[in-house]
C-alpha cells in the first residue's frame, strides 16, 4: 500500500472514508446478526455443510471476526488492518463456497441479515467487488499503529460474543404458550405428561435422516409430528423413516408462529406443560442422553 501522507487530495480521503464506512456497516450488521442468535447461526452453518461439532466455534468466530473488522475499519489508525481482515474473510468465504459449490448451488448463503443472496456465479462477483471496496478503504489509509489498543478491542469483542452466547444458552423451564393442539382430529392437552413436538418438512432429506435416528429410541413420551408444509404427506414420511407410533397434527404452520425456529428438523421436549428442551441438533450420543435425562426415552438407542 502507498505510504500515508498528511496532505493528500480530498478525493482520496473521500474514497477511503466512504469505502471504510460502507464496509464497516456491512460487517457490523452481519456480525451482530450472527452473534445475537448463536443457535440460529449454528443451524445456518450446518446447512452450509459445516460439521455440527464445528458449528458453534464457526458461528462465534465468523460473527466476532466480522464485528472486529468493522471496528478496525472505523478507526483510522487501524484501518489497514481492517482492510486486510476484510479481504481475508471474503477470500475465505469464496474459497469455502467454491469448495462446496455443487452441493450449495442455489442455496441461500445467509451472509447478511437483509441481503438475500443465492449461491451461484454472482456470489463470487459480489464478494470480489467487496474485496475491491476493502482495498479502497486501506490503500490510502495511514500506517497502522496501536496494536495493544486493537488487541483490547478484540478482547471486548470476545467478551461480547461470550455474553451473547451465555444469553443464548440460558436454561430454565418456560411455560408452553398453548394448552392444547389438534391431534388425530381431536384436541390434545399438553399440560400433563411428556411430549416431543417434532417439526419436519416431508421433502427434507435431513429431516428424514433425523426421523430414522429417532425411530431407534425407546420412547416414554408421546411423539407429535408437525409438518411445516403438506401435512397430508406426513404418514408417508414416517413410514419411510420406519418410525411407528408418531401421532400427526395439522397445527405445524400455526405452532411455528408461536414457537419460532430457524429451520427443520426441530423438536421441543415438553414435560407437564413446561418446555424443557429445544432441539436444533440431533447428533448422538448427546441427543439420546438429553432425552433420557428428561425421561422422554428409556434404555439405550
Amino acid at each position: 500500500m502507498l505510504h500515508y501522507r498528511s496532505e493528500r487530495p480530498r478525493w482520496q480521503a473521500a474514497v477511503e472514508w466512504t469505502a471504510a464506512v460502507a464496509l464497516a456497516a456491512l460487517w457490523l450488521a452481519a456480525g451482530l446478526w450472527k452473534l445475537s442468535d448463536v443457535t440460529a447461526t449454528q443451524v445456518r452453518m450446518t446447512q452450509a455443510l459445516a460439521p455440527a461439532w464445528l458449528s458453534l466455534p464457526a458461528a462465534l468466530g465468523v460473527g466476532g471476526a466480522e464485528v472486529f473488522a468493522a471496528i478496525l475499519l472505523l478507526a483510522p489508525a487501524w484501518r489497514r488492518w481492517g482492510a486486510w481482515l476484510s479481504a481475508i474473510l471474503l477470500l475465505f468465504f469464496m474459497g469455502y463456497i467454491g469448495y462446496h459449490y455443487r452441493a450449495l448451488t442455489g442455496a441461500e448463503c445467509s451472509c447478511f441479515p437483509w441481503l438475500k443472496r443465492a449461491v451461484g456465479p454472482l456470489f463470487f462477483v459480489e464478494d470480489a467487488l467487496l474485496i475491491v471496496l476493502a482495498a479502497a478503504a486501506g490503500w490510502w489509509a495511514q500506517p497502522p499503529r496501536g496494536i495493544r489498543r486493537a488487541a483490547a478491542a478484540l478482547a471486548l469483542v470476545a467478551l461480547l460474543a461470550g455474553g451473547l452466547l451465555a444469553w443464548d444458552r440460558r436454561r430454565g423451564d418456560e411455560p408452553l404458550p398453548i394448552a392444547s393442539i389438534t391431534v388425530d382430529g381431536r384436541p390434545l392437552d399438553l399440560r400433563g405428561g411428556r411430549f416431543l413436538l417434532f417439526f419436519f418438512n416431508p421433502y427434507c432429506p435431513h429431516c428424514l435422516q433425523t426421523a430414522q435416528a429417532l425411530s431407534r429410541l425407546k420412547w416414554n413420551a408421546a411423539v407429535i409430528g408437525l409438518a411445516t408444509q403438506d401435512f397430508e404427506q406426513g404418514p408417508g414420511f414416517f413410514q419411510d423413516a420406519g418410525w411407528k407410533g408418531v401421532r400427526l397434527s395439522p397445527d405445524g404452520p400455526r405452532l411455528r408462529q408461536i414457537l419460532p425456529f430457524p429451520d427443520v428438523p426441530y423438536a421441543v421436549a415438553i414435560v407437564d406443560g413446561q418446555i424443557r428442551e429445544k432441539l436444533h441438533f440431533f447428533e448422538e450420543p448427546k441427543l439420546s442422553g438429553t432425552l433420557r435425562k428428561l425421561g422422554l426415552v428409556a434404555g439405550s438407542p
